[in-house]
């Protein structure tokens, strides 16, 4: 783990604002953020299934993101980052990943005229997470963002103190290992799987067991919580997978590590990882989904595709049993 995080920014100049090379450097920071003037909430008379997957992953990232960012082993749809940033923030807000990984939150941020900030603990990642910012300002996104090198579970101690209770919103999601994540193509000994690791430091989350990996994350949505303002949120990305058969349940996981981070669960939504065509689900599964799938079927246990992931929306308490 690393002791001294490294920082990072990838910004622009804003003639209304500070310096967006300043977002998450500058101890005085307060930036264009508004006092709380409401609770932002999604839009009660919509769905809580979000058709997030209407294209494929590769459709919505092409010329959004550079090439670079397919060798991520676990990219969270941008379509999921964006439904969560337009449903819980508004202009001018400030949206924190404190895994950011290639930076998806921070881009679709930024492209919504959000100011982000994320933690990414592989210089790998953090670079390409800068090169996205890059290049969404280039396409002429207007907000500001910036990633810091470092260990999110020590999150209070890599962010500058002035962005406390300054968040409106946390969007995230829990790393899930290399059994589930990766590309694969043709091999002369059968089908070989590539670009499934995310990073060779055993330090990082991704390489802890469930029960470690929940403790871990515990750790990182506590700072969270520090850094929320009144009324802000944390929505979290999960889904169960099978290990050896066995169903790891990780949304689960998630909202009892956000219990004793103290936030409390107030939403939890459906995002599709399928499209809606005519009113069906057109599936889009991994390789692996379908491998354990039709491996389940062939041994007569009747097992179904994952078409979805668990979106956890957590809020932080006031100190009375009332969500603030």
């Amino acid at each position: 783990m690393s002791a001294v995080p490294e920082h990072t920014t990838a910004g622009r100049s804003d003639r209304n604002g500070p310096d967006t090379s300043g977002l998450a450097a500058s101890e005085d920071y307060r930036g264009r953020h508004r006092e709380y003037e409401g609770r932002h909430r999604a839009d009660p008379d919509g769905l809580s299934v979000w058709a997030t997957a209407q294209s494929t992953g590769p459709a919505q990232r092409r010329g959004r993101y550079v090439p670079e960012s397919v060798k991520h082993p676990a990219r969270m749809l941008p379509a999921i980052a964006a439904h969560a940033i337009h449903a819980y923030t508004q202009p001018g807000d400030l949206v924190l990943d404190p895994m950011c990984g290639i930076g998806t939150t921070l881009v679709e941020a930024v492209h919504a005229g959000r100011d982000a900030f994320g933690i990414e603990y592989e210089p790998r990642w953090s670079n390409i997470a800068d090169a996205n910012i890059r290049h969404a300002h280039d396409q002429g996104a207007s907000g500001r963002a910036s990633v810091i090198r470092g260990d999110a579970t020590r999150l209070m101690s890599l962010v500058p103190k002035a962005l406390t209770g300054q968040v409106a919103l946390v969007v995230t999601s829990p790393p899930y290992g290399p059994t589930v994540h990766g590309l694969v193509r043709p091999g002369a000994d059968g089908v070989v799987k590539y670009d499934d690791r995310y990073g060779e430091d055993k330090g990082n989350l991704a390489y802890r067991d469930l029960t470690g990996l929940a403790d871990g994350f515990a750790q990182i949505l506590a700072g969270c919580a520090t850094l929320l303002r009144p009324g802000g949120v944390v929505v979290v990305t999960a889904r169960p997978w099978r290990k050896r058969g066995e169903l790891v349940d990780l949304p689960s996981a998630v909202i009892a590590a956000g219990l004793r981070a103290g936030l409390v669960p107030i939403e939890r939504c459906v995002a599709l990882l399928a499209a809606v065509r005519d009113g069906q689900l057109v599936a889009r599964p991994s390789f692996f989904q379908l491998q354990q799938v039709r491996k389940a079927r062939s041994s007569g246990v009747p097992m179904h595709l994952i078409a979805h992931e668990d979106v956890l929306i957590l809020a932080k308490e006031d100190g009375t049993g009332v969500v603030a």
